[in-house]
């Protein structure tokens, strides 16, 4: 067995889809259309954040926050996808596989930390409507942003650091990126004190913001039942069905994926898995968001020069 570990130079194999090689060019022309709605959508989701008045509030600050993590995210993975199924390149150096590693677990805390904040957001709007303007005050929303990614960060550096300090044994990574369980499969020694370090970290920037998900949408759900009218009702459940839908994709996949024993963790399983997270979900995203959203719809008929509502 050849041992990498930080200080080695070699890289890996990405071996992809190459086990499926008739999916390969449908995968390939499915992912770059999905790819391009994904840029797309998120990209008009930020700039009408920003160039619209009706949209400059909290909910909406958060959105584009989210948008753009959704950017980086499919981003970091995708390109190098889309030149894995070409069959171009299905290389990639130890140095690259790090910073992907990196930057992709930072990404992914970062959301998690994000969407516990939007849900204290519908919080404060169902619940506290009447003082919703002093609880989310500009300054908060900025120091909960900042702290999405301080702590999509310091959780990132953790769980890398463990990673890829463990030698690991040969050159094909059985996956289209460099994805952790699948790396911790390939460690040449006994991963249990590193998985339960491990655990740990995700508990805290998986389940943690969870259980404040939950936690918030249970206080929504008692105050949208005691709200008389059915019109009352539909409208605070319609404020925080999209941001519901979102976590659920979300929470859902990353669960799946890390909260499980790498033991238990199937590589052709978590190659789609992971195609549904990195590829599907940032490009749903805008649509939920949008789709039944008069003040999005609305912005975007006033970009466009057809009015300045959406009716």
């Amino acid at each position: 067995m050849e041992y990498l570990n930080t200080s080695s130079e070699e890289g890996f194999i990405l071996v992809g889809f190459s086990d499926w090689p008739h999916l390969e060019p449908i995968f390939f022309a499915l992912i770059s259309i999905f790819y391009s709605l994904t840029l797309f959508g998120n990209t008009v989701i930020i700039i009408l954040s920003r160039l619209d008045l009706r949209l400059h509030t909290p909910m909406y600050y958060f959105l584009c926050h989210l948008s753009f993590l959704d950017l980086c995210y499919t981003t970091s993975t995708v390109p190098q996808l889309l030149v894995n199924l070409s069959g171009l390149d299905r290389t990639i150096s130890f140095g690259r596989c790090v910073a992907q590693l990196f930057i992709i677990s930072s990404l992914g805390g970062n959301e998690c930390v994000l969407l516990v904040t939007m849900a204290i957001d519908r919080y404060a709007a169902v619940c506290r409507p009447l003082h919703y303007t002093s609880i989310m005050h500009p300054v908060l929303c900025r120091a909960l942003v900042v702290f999405s990614w301080v702590g999509g960060l310091v959780n990132s550096l953790i769980q890398t650091s463990l990673v890829m300090a463990m030698p690991l044994c040969g050159h094909q990574l059985n996956h289209f990126f460099c994805e952790l369980p699948v790396l911790l499969k390939m460690a040449c020694e006994d991963t249990g004190g590193t998985e339960a370090n491990l655990f740990v970290a995700r508990v805290i920037i998986l389940v943690c913001p969870l259980v404040l998900i939950l936690g918030s949408y249970a206080h929504i759900a008692r105050a949208v039942l005691n709200i008389k009218s059915m019109a009352g009702r539909r409208k605070a459940f319609g404020t925080c069905a999209s941001h519901l839908t979102v976590v659920a994709m979300f929470y859902g996949s990353a669960i799946y994926t890390y909260l499980q024993p790498v033991h238990r963790y199937s590589d052709s399983e978590g190659k789609f898995v992971a195609l549904f997270y990195t590829v599907v979900t940032p490009m749903l995203n805008p649509l939920i968001y949008s789709l039944r959203n008069k003040d999005v719809k609305g912005a975007l008929w006033k970009v466009l020069g057809r009015g300045t509502d959406s009716r």
